[in-house]
């Protein structure tokens, strides 16, 4: 008897938001392997504060929304009431906070082996306390403005991620007197670790003891505290401290749209400037802050004390240990990986290397050049008509867009689709819009009947040549940015294809034009078609390990959440199909429950570079349908709120050439982690005599893993 895809249940789905606290933890767990040098191992720690902070701007205040709405019970499938979640997410958030401080702590010891040493202003010598005061006189003294809160002047606005210094003080001579109240902002354009070394170069004197290596590092907000008479003569210090507070930064570009009659940029332009005013939902405190102090934040905040306030152990904003990498100590750092370029892509005009065949570029192994490459010759080629591109997270400085305008320069038609909602790259992105208008360039921002996103990652260039005209392709599943293009693992194709041009030419034309009855023939395009797309080709693997014949399907992704893929995943292991997930990060499917999931095996893997390529395999399906690869991750927000390109590899030999990446990364025993039945992550070690796997490290070694003779007995065997 045939079963239909089961319904989702607290038994079966899990929370978003407590699954991405998991996946948190396994980027803190990386501080703890001894065989990552340790300023990689700080890096980690910074990462960890930074996810945390945009968790709480983002996930945290959407239920802080739906709780002023006043929606308590939730409608997902987990079922958990909106108040009981986040208390739930405050639980885990202070356990692995709790955890990370431990492990701060213990790795800035470390540093103390490399002459490098994190202290206070009390701990210094009276010569090394004169000028450290001496250079917060004539370099921090100047820039702050202490802002006083009492009946004429009201408490200032706090803005999001800002550290600051409460301070209470009374008259000095007027010892009975009532305490009163300043705040005090920590200027972030001056490094938050300040240097001892430096301050005693140019304050110290011709006797200073300036150690010949390493340095001793002291927090801003520390060096300002123990300052603070300077800032207040006449004035007794009594207490200060410092806090941070995070706000809600989530905008509802949808809804700002639908009832204004204004310019998508100037729509964006104001929400940027609106975020900063979002309410508090998480005001982090010194665990030694005075009560009085603490009082009076919460007053002026009006945060929930018993919600909102976080007690931290140590320094606030652990992202500034980012600053360390700086440190001229490569003895604990990676050793620079120097990224492949494909042998004989670029010997020649890139574009006649595209036309004799498709290359397959596996990024942060094989450098990104060829894609900088692929823009800037068409930008220079005479024989270039057109360039067509969408664009999502480009960096600041990004010789893609340079090459774009440079095109302009040289007369040829430029279309390019701007992205302007891109979450935390709104004004990078208008910035470079306008740029590109200026250039007169063909700037759009969507389609109208489509109030989504664009996530796409594809770009067209149309080439005269003499049999006609040909149009080649990159497409790809990370965006077109040569910083993350180093650090994220990503997968793109440079292809002529015909039958990828035809569609590639009216997706554009559909993003540009009004063509709303548009189709397609090879690329799966959301929101119309892919989730139907990919439903299909999961009811055909269903109808085959029905049907007796053996059936796999393998899904790589950073995501995984949306109720239909999970449901039908579900059907499918019912069924028979053997599948793997590799899912970085959010996974709400639930695997190795009984007869619902018992042949889904999930992994995570997290290591030095960002896991970030979405792929696709179909065990059953024609070859020319068995393997795509894409810019959407499996969420409600890719399937439905976003224009996505997920493609076809037509090429059998660059199909095998995905197939051995995703073989090495389900051999991967070193950096990857197995989802349970019960929630829990894993983390995989070799077991017995197995060899250990590296799935990144085989990369940097062989772009495209393991041996192909493996592939098969690794991925359809077992």
């Amino acid at each position: 008897m045939q079963r239909s895809a089961p319904e989702l249940t607290p038994d079966n789905y899990i929370n978003r938001e407590l699954s991405w606290i998991d996946f948190n933890r396994r980027v803190l767990a990386q501080t703890l392997d001894e065989s990552i040098p340790l300023l990689e191992r700080l890096k980690f720690l910074a990462i960890v504060s930074s996810n945390t902070d945009e968790f709480f701007m983002v996930r945290v205040a959407t239920v802080h929304n739906k709780l002023k709405l006043g929606l308590y019970a939730s409608n997902r499938p987990d079922a958990i009431p909106y108040p009981a979640l986040l208390q739930e997410i405050r639980v885990r958030v202070l356990e692995f906070m709790r955890h990370q401080r431990e492990i701060m702590r213990d790795l800035l010891g470390q540093l103390a082996n490399y002459d490098v040493m994190i202290t206070e202003v009390r701990a210094l010598s009276d010569a090394q306390r004169a000028a450290l005061r001496t250079y917060f006189t004539e370099e921090v003294f100047p820039v702050l403005t202490p802002l006083a809160v009492d009946h004429a002047r009201p408490f200032p606005f706090i803005s999001n991620l800002s550290l600051n210094l409460a301070v209470s003080l009374r008259r000095a001579d007027h010892p009975l007197s009532d305490q009163e109240f300043v705040r005090i902002k920590v200027p972030d354009m001056i490094p938050r670790l300040v240097s001892l070394s430096s301050a005693l170069r140019k304050y110290g004197g011709e006797d200073a003891d300036i150690p010949p290596r390493g340095d001793t590092l002291l927090w801003l907000e520390d060096v300002m505290g123990q300052n603070l008479d300077l800032l207040f003569p006449g004035m007794e210090i009594i207490d200060f401290a410092p806090f941070r507070v995070t706000r809600n930064a989530d905008i509802d570009y949808e809804h700002e749209q639908e009832d204004s009659d204004e310019d998508i940029s100037q729509i964006i332009e104001e929400s940027v400037r609106e975020r900063r005013f979002g309410h508090v939902v998480r005001l982090s405190v010194p665990e030694n802050i005075g009560l009085i102090t603490l009082r009076r934040l919460i007053d002026y905040l009006e945060v929930d004390s018993e919600r909102d306030v976080y007690l931290v152990n140590g320094a606030l904003g652990g992202g500034s240990l980012m600053q360390l990498s700086g440190l001229d100590l490569p003895e604990i750092k990676y050793e620079p990986y120097i990224p492949r370029v494909p042998e004989g892509l670029l010997d020649e005009n890139i574009f006649e290397a595209i036309k004799r065949r498709d290359w397959l570029l596996h990024h942060p192994y094989d450098s990104f050049l060829p894609v900088e490459t692929f823009f800037q010759t068409a930008a220079r080629d005479p024989n270039v008509l057109a360039i067509k591109a969408t664009l999502y997270r480009v960096g600041r400085n990004s010789p893609i867009v340079q090459a774009l305008m440079e095109a302009r320069d040289h007369d040829k038609q430029v279309a390019v689709l701007v992205e302007l909602k891109a979450r935390f790259d709104e004004e990078n992105n208008l910035e470079w819009a306008r740029a590109l208008d200026e250039k007169g360039v063909h700037v759009t921002y969507g389609v109208e009947e489509l109030p989504v996103k664009t996530h796409a990652k594809i770009a067209l260039v149309v080439r005269r040549e003499g049999d006609g005209v040909r149009r080649y392709l990159h497409l790809g599943t990370g965006n077109y940015n040569s910083s993350t293009a180093r650090l994220y693992t990503d997968i793109g194709l440079l292809t002529a294809n015909k039958d990828l041009a035809d569609d590639a030419t009216r997706l554009f034309n559909r993003l540009t034009g009004y063509a709303p009855s548009t189709t397609y023939e090879r690329l799966l395009v959301a929101p119309e078609f892919l989730l139907s797309s990919l439903v299909r080709l999961i009811d055909e693997e269903i109808a085959a390990a029905r049907a007796g014949k053996p059936a796999r399907l393998i899904f790589k992704m950073n995501q995984l959440e949306e109720d239909l893929i999970i449901r039908k995943l579900y059907e499918a292991s019912q069924a028979g199909v053997k599948i793997d997930l590799i899912v970085r990060g959010i996974c709400c499917l639930r695997p190795g429950v009984a007869g619902v999931s018992e042949n889904i095996r999930v992994i995570s893997i997290v290591g030095r570079f960002l896991e970030h390529s979405r792929v696709f395999y179909f065990h059953n399906a024609p070859p020319d349908k068995r393997l795509y690869l894409g810019s959407a991750d499996m969420m409600r927000r890719n399937l439905y709120n976003r224009v996505e390109v997920v493609f076809p590899i037509l090429d059998e030999r660059i199909q095998r050439q995905v197939l051995r990446i995703l073989a090495t990364n389900l051999a991967d025993n070193q950096d990857a982690w197995e989802l349970r039945s019960d929630d829990g992550y894993h983390r995989l070690n070799a077991e017995n005599d197995a060899d250990p796997v590296h799935s990144q490290t085989i990369f940097t070694g062989d772009s495209f893993g393991i041996p192909d003779d493996q592939v098969d007995r690794l991925l359809f065997d077992a």
